[in-house]
């Protein structure tokens, strides 16, 4: 009989404890160092004792945390098998989560492994992207970052006006606009303002103007990854549809990963967390609920900011969205944008795939 060893990872920034244990034996528990030397310690001894039971296969579970995937790229280099779960999907009782040590983590994700070595259970895992699609995500997620960066400085400097009763001058529009922006920099120099005042504007504008040039930069490097052979005809074919910015579209691709996992649209949709939660236990009905936020927030996002736009810019769009609204209830227009978030993803989804489709095949009959 082949033995299996398996074994439950809580890793942290500084450590990571584990729980072994070679088929149905009690886990033994052992603490490594979370850097380079530490890895290779406990891949050494993971292996040394995989060799000691004749080659033992050796199944690897960790959470998906901010450390990424660079244990999981670790152990798969070693030749071990390693599988990075889902947080969100973790079954936890009401007792771990409130008396919640890393031990009690490293044991639950050992069982978790355990139960799927031995009697099938099927794993909570997240799809791990290649080193290449990791790195193109960083581009865009800096954009995001960026965004929202913007977005406070923003509104520091509104709530920085309301608190000495300054209004917008006549003239100067209803946003950001240039004249806007020439009022902003005329106070700084003006008696307007106290001069502790003065200094705060002063260092937001600065951060301001350092931010929207940053944005500029990775815009730019954006256009450069839009043409990445990885991209460009998904790009080209999304980045047609009202609301959708090439950034947008850089955002669902590389978020998504591979789009062809996706059996149908509801399986997107489940994905994408624009599905309504549902209630539904003996004699109780099927009660739905709001939508379960699953899957990547970047996405719903971005498919927010595109709705956005496609309902100002495209009449279709609009009628549809008001006609939903029209139907009434609570909370009638969220509902509505929601519904134009998921649509408007399945649209994304389906013209991706047919576009990398296309690429392939016509690469293929040119080689």
């Amino acid at each position: 009989m082949e033995h299996c060893i398996i074994v439950g990872c809580d890793v942290h920034t500084k450590n990571t404890l584990l729980k072994a244990a070679a088929d149905r034996d009690e886990p033994v528990k052992r603490l490594f160092r979370s850097n380079r030397r530490g890895q290779a310690k406990m891949l050494g001894w993971l292996r040394e004792w995989s060799a000691k039971l004749g080659g033992a296969r050796v199944v690897v579970v960790y959470e998906s945390s901010l450390t990424g995937f660079v244990l999981y790229d670790a152990v798969v280099a070693a030749g071990l098998e390693c599988y990075v779960l889902a947080t969100s999907k973790l079954a936890r009782s009401w007792k771990n989560r409130v008396h919640k040590t890393d031990e009690r983590d490293a044991q639950m994700l050992f069982e978790q492994a355990r139960a799927h070595v031995l009697a099938g259970n099927p794993l909570p895992v997240v799809v791990v992207p290649d080193p290449e699609l990791r790195d193109h995500r960083e581009v865009t997620r800096a954009r995001t970052d960026l965004a929202q960066k913007v977005t406070r400085v923003k509104n520091q400097v509104q709530g920085l006006l309301k608190r000495y009763g300054l209004e917008r001058p006549a003239g100067t529009g209803k946003s950001w606009t240039k004249a806007f922006r020439a009022w902003l920099d005329a106070l700084v120099g003006s008696e307007e303002l106290g001069w502790g005042a003065r200094v705060a504007l002063s260092t937001l504008l600065a951060q301001l103007r350092s931010l929207e040039d940053e944005m500029k930069y990775v815009d730019e490097q954006l256009a450069v990854l839009a043409q990445h052979p990885r991209h460009a005809a998904a790009v080209e074919a999304i980045a047609k549809f009202p609301g959708v910015s090439v950034g947008v579209a850089l955002t669902f691709l590389t978020e998504m990963g591979d789009l062809e996992r996706f059996a149908n649209r509801r399986c997107l949709a489940s994905y994408l967390g624009l599905v309504p939660r549902s209630d539904e236990s003996g004699e109780t009905d099927d009660r739905k609920g709001h939508i379960t936020h699953h899957g990547p927030p970047r996405v719903r996002r971005a498919l927010c900011l595109a709705v956005q736009q496609w309902i100002r810019w495209s009449p279709a769009a609009k009628a549809r969205y008001e006609r939903l609204v029209a139907r009434g209830g609570r909370r009638c227009k969220k509902i509505a944008k929601v519904a134009l978030m998921r649509l408007l993803g399945i649209r994304l989804w389906h013209a991706a795939l047919n576009a990398q489709g296309a690429a392939r095949a016509a690469q293929g009959s040119s080689s």
